[in-house]
């Protein structure tokens, strides 16, 4: 039978398009006229009795479907009309007839009515809506799928559940974007229909009064009723489906059917019913007011309103008795929860599974990135999304470089910023925020623009460049003018990462410093086996890789610095200076991070400021620190500024060189006004590199 069904529905869109092109005999047309008017018929029914859109997901395609035999019933009724001198079928001349009754210009008037009701109201209203719907459902999904991951990882729904509600929503999603397109079909069959119509009377009085011995009063008679019957049987149809359609889209939240969200909606209301049957009776004695209608229709109301009023009142007393006896209900309920205080004691298994649920809230993402709405589509990988995509590039790339592998990086909507911002958190606690402009580009001022672009002034977030939003339209013209332009999604992923990467030493934890050593144990068991735990042991390990990661020194050569540290430990287990030696050791890799063509700029130290250094050092219970003056601490503040400027208009990374004696402690007094600066020791560097002072620090 449902084979038979799929062949009917495939025969039948054929017999539509052979409409367009074989003629039908007038009692054919008749039938299929009746049938066109069923179908519709039927299908605004079926719209207002589903509960939910997707019950009546086949919709869309029954859209097209009707509307192309709806179109290829005009075009056979308008070859008869036209080679049979009005003569196309009893439906039209009765359709016709009833409505001019013997008065053109009131039938054509009646019928455009019809016409602009349908293409003006209903149908340009039930486009908008399907729109607005299609938009807001895309834009939703990711924050819905993020729900359901939140739900399924707390335990609130199976993993069976969370297919479903998955299902759901990219059913939910492909429904209401095909009913976005949809509704244009519907507008573009109004305005055909009119067309149509227009052709029948034109062309049939033309070829009347040229082909046959009628008079042009009888033409005119003849060809008006064709035509208006022939439009009324194709826009009354028409009108039935529009109606569907708006219906359709702007299903939201309901309990039932229309009918009966209808009726228990208005019946919820008994003071309003009854408020308005009194103004009905009020208006009923205003002078020149219809008494008997307006006095019948507000005692229908009040009668309403007080009938719905009776019921509610008996059913919270129902309610209230149900209450008073313990495990009562009302009728026709499901029974009542005992007291709290006569409720059973729970299992130990129950007890030790709701303690589990509750401390599973505790949980802290290492990495977070919170976004606003407008911003959800550039992580909605349905509708083209691709941060997704790029973080997980961006996360294979830094372990490749560094040599440790960042957590996953938790994403979701947050209805606590503002539509364009988004924020990124560290452990729970916020440490960047950033706003960008998704229909906009990101221009990077140069130093020396060649002109000047119109845009929104802002700051670019990872570098504090200044920089303009501009439009699309302006991004040929920045680029010749020497900015450097990016798209939303680059600047906000740069954002990210450059963020994750000030933080990595932060996200190094004790289980992710034991999986990089049962790595390493595969290749070197036997140095694993040396050092821990007889050398170092892993919390003091963590220590040293989360100082070399702070100072963007990769981690990757995981045997050197093992061979290090069991070198180092033998003459110190002072673990600054067994991190010093490490980064000796591993000269190269720090020399290919930061040395570019086989040339490295940097500033040096002048002998008198590391004399200064040297001195100001003291030895506390948190190990060595720098004791120094404010106002020499000031003046060597404002000498680094002025050298950093230096590097402005260079690509490298701004370089600090030192000697190796006094790198960590410098490091250490300048990176709370300077984190981007990197400070290098001669003994880190590689003998082929071409070092180049482009500026010394002084104190003088």
């Amino acid at each position: 039978m449902k084979n038979a069904l799929n062949y009917i529905v495939s025969i039948f869109v054929i017999v539509i398009v052979l409409l367009l092109i074989i003629p039908l005999p007038a009692w054919l047309l008749d039938m299929m006229f009746i049938l066109n008017i069923s179908l519709s018929l039927i299908i605004l029914l079926i719209s207002m009795q589903i509960k939910e859109s997707l019950e009546f997901s086949i919709f869309p395609s029954l859209l097209l479907i009707t509307t192309l035999f709806r179109l290829g019933l005009n075009i056979s009724s308008t070859r008869l009309i036209l080679t049979k001198q009005g003569e196309a079928g009893a439906v039209i001349q009765a359709f016709g007839s009833f409505v001019l009754q013997g008065n053109v210009i009131v039938g054509v008037i009646i019928f455009l009515i019809i016409v602009l009701v349908q293409f003006l109201v209903i149908t340009k209203g039930a486009e908008r809506v399907a729109e607005v719907a299609a938009r807001f459902t895309l834009d939703a999904m990711p924050g819905k799928q993020m729900a359901i991951d939140a739900d399924l990882s707390s335990g609130l729904i199976t993993e069976e559940e969370s297919r479903v509600r998955r299902y759901k929503i990219q059913k939910e999603a492909d429904f209401y974007g095909s009913m976005d397109g949809a509704t244009k079909i519907v507008k573009g069959d109004a305005i055909m229909s009119i067309i149509i119509t227009v052709i029948n009377f034109v062309a049939g009085t033309i070829i009347g009064m040229v082909q046959s011995t009628m008079t042009f009063n009888e033409v005119l008679s003849v060809y008006s009723i064709a035509t208006i019957g022939d439009g009324l049987v194709s826009q009354i149809p028409a009108l039935l489906i529009s109606t569907a359609t708006g219906m359709i889209v702007t299903r939201a939240v309901s309990d039932g059917s229309l009918n009966n969200d209808v009726a228990k909606q208005f019946l919820a209301q008994p003071q309003a019913l009854m408020m308005g049957g009194g103004i009905m009776i009020m208006l009923s004695v205003i002078p020149g007011m219809p008494f008997l209608p307006l006095m019948i229709v507000g005692a229908i109301l009040i009668a309403i309103g007080f009938r719905a009023f009776r019921a509610m009142q008996q059913l919270i007393a129902a309610d209230g008795a149900a209450m008073a006896v313990p495990g009562g209900g009302a009728v026709g309920s499901a029974p009542m929860a005992p007291p709290e205080e006569e409720a059973p004691p729970m299992s130990e298994n129950e007890f030790y599974k709701d303690i589990n649920n509750v401390y599973s809230l505790l949980n802290v993402e290492p990495i977070e990135m919170e976004i606003g709405y407008s911003l959800i589509p550039l992580v909605d990988e349905s509708s083209g999304g691709k941060l997704i995509e790029r973080i997980v590039i961006f996360r294979r790339q830094y372990a490749q470089d560094m040599g440790f592998v960042i957590p996953s990086i938790r994403l979701r909507d947050s209805s606590n910023l503002n539509t364009n911002q988004y924020v990124i958190n560290i452990k729970g606690e916020e440490v960047a925020k950033g706003e960008i402009l998704i229909d906009y580009y990101l221009a990077l001022e140069p130093p020396n623009p060649a002109g000047d672009i119109d845009g929104i002034e802002t700051i670019e977030p990872s570098y504090g460049i200044p920089s303009k939003w501009i439009t699309p339209e302006n991004k040929e013209m920045a680029e010749i003018y020497g900015y450097t332009v990016i798209d939303p999604l680059s600047v906000m992923l740069t954002h990210l990462s450059e963020t994750v990467k000030k933080h990595a030493y932060e996200l190094l934890t004790r289980n992710e410093v034991m999986q990089l050593i049962e790595n390493i144990k595969k290749v070197s068991p036997d140095l694993v086996e040396e050092t821990f735990p007889n050398v170092i042991t892993y919390g003091p390990f963590q220590k040293i890789l989360s100082n070399l990661l702070k100072e963007g020194v990769p981690i990757k050569d995981m045997e050197t610095i093992l061979e290090t540290i069991v070198d180092s430990s033998t003459k110190t287990h002072d673990l600054d200076t067994i991190t010093e030696n490490i980064r000796i050791a591993l000269k190269r890799t720090i020399t290919r991070k930061f040395c570019e063509g086989g040339q490295m700029k940097v500033i040096t130290l002048d002998a008198e400021v590391e004399k200064a250094i040297i001195s100001g050092l003291t030895k506390g219970e948190q190990g060595i620190y720098i004791s120094m003056s404010p106002e020499l601490m000031q003046k060597l503040i404002g000498q680094i500024s002025e050298q950093m400027k230096k590097f402005n208009e260079l690509s490298q990374t701004p370089i600090i060189l030192t000697s190796n004696v006094v790198r960590a402690y410098f490091y250490r007094l300048i990176e709370q006004f300077y984190p981007n600066i990197y400070v290098l020791s001669f003994n880190e560097i590689s003998n082929n590199v071409q070092i180049q002072a482009i500026g010394n620090i002084v104190l003088s």
